[in-house]
């Protein structure tokens, strides 16, 4: 008796977790439903073809949340040791903060529906919050285990929760996550920064979450357009500044990339590319500049093309673990 009561267990101990940084899919496919969902009115598009891009997305999250809650009931290894491991625990904001960008386009067919996800979503990211910052705090952190992957418990529900909330029509929750989110993306990146420059190379598995630096200022400009009215005022046009210099030096690291070993990472360069897209489309439809309409066409096709290329590589992988 005592023998069969063991085996299971020890069974299970032999079963690891999916790695949380898995949630880097999700993410990227709705940053891929997004730009489309900006860029479809420009290229005269039906909204069907970006709802085609959100199903996919919500079906690739679906997938992942089960995928980790049916592996984590047969695993030993226990949810709180990922969410302290110093590579994994920051991606798993990415979880919820997927779920808001799914609620707000469940909000267009049930506003009740699409504003229980976004609030559930939303405690989450919060409890994530709680749970990280609480090891953080505690100074058990390497300084050489930082990367920029550590802007996403904060920086990333808080912008993109404060685009979500607005959509909802709640402008006072809107402008308090966007003035944390705002504050979280100053603070860390002066942290983060240093220690690229400084601090030694990051291992190749963590090069891609380098592109990560490109997310807030694409994020905020999406959530400032949403918040004041998809004006261009000062505020949109320091914040594209930013952006700009960001993308530049994505371009100087473009050597470095090239020289990495496809990895399920890749999937950390999609979302912040797919949001930089995003927010081009915006401002090339306020600007509406010689060539606009074709220069948004470019610029989601070559973003389909790029994400297109990671999922297909990443399917192997997918297959080899199942």
């Amino acid at each position: 008796m005592t023998s069969t009561l063991v085996q299971p267990v020890a069974g299970a101990l032999r079963v690891t977790r999916i790695p949380l940084t898995t949630f880097a899919i999700g993410f990227g496919l709705a940053g891929l439903a997004g730009a489309w969902t900006w860029a479809s009115p420009a290229l005269g598009l039906p909204r069907a073809v970006s709802q085609v891009f959100w199903a996919v997305a919500a079906i690739a999250w679906v997938w992942l949340i089960v995928a980790h809650l049916v592996r984590g009931a047969r695993s030993g290894q226990r949810l709180i040791d990922q969410l302290r491991h110093p590579a994994q625990g920051p991606i798993a904001s990415l979880a919820p903060v997927t779920a808001m960008l799914l609620a707000a386009q469940l909000h267009a067919y049930s506003h009740v529906a699409g504003w229980a996800l976004y609030l559930v979503a939303l405690t989450a990211s919060a409890t994530l919050v709680v749970v990280v910052f609480g090891f953080w705090f505690e100074g058990r952190l390497e300084p050489a285990s930082l990367h920029p992957g550590y802007l996403l418990p904060t920086v990333a529900p808080g912008l993109i929760g404060a685009d979500v909330a607005m959509k909802f029509g709640n402008s006072g929750l809107a402008w308090a996550l966007f003035g944390a989110g705002a504050f979280f993306g100053v603070a860390l990146t002066a942290v983060v920064v240093p220690r690229l420059t400084f601090g030694g190379p990051l291992p190749d598995a963590l090069v891609p979450t380098t592109m990560i630096l490109l997310a807030p200022p694409a994020v905020g400009g999406l959530a400032w357009f949403t918040l004041n009215g998809h004006v261009v005022d000062p505020v949109a046009q320091s914040i594209a500044g930013l952006g700009v210099v960001l993308l530049l030096m994505q371009i100087g690291m473009l050597p470095r990339y090239r020289g990495l070993k496809f990895s399920p990472g890749f999937w950390s360069f999609t979302f912040p590319l797919a949001a930089s897209v995003s927010l081009t489309a915006q401002w090339l439809n306020l600007t509406q500049p010689a060539g606009w309409r074709l220069m948004t066409g470019a610029l989601v096709g070559a973003l389909t093309v790029f994400i297109g290329a990671i999922g297909w590589r990443s399917l192997p992988g997918f297959s080899h673990k199942s």
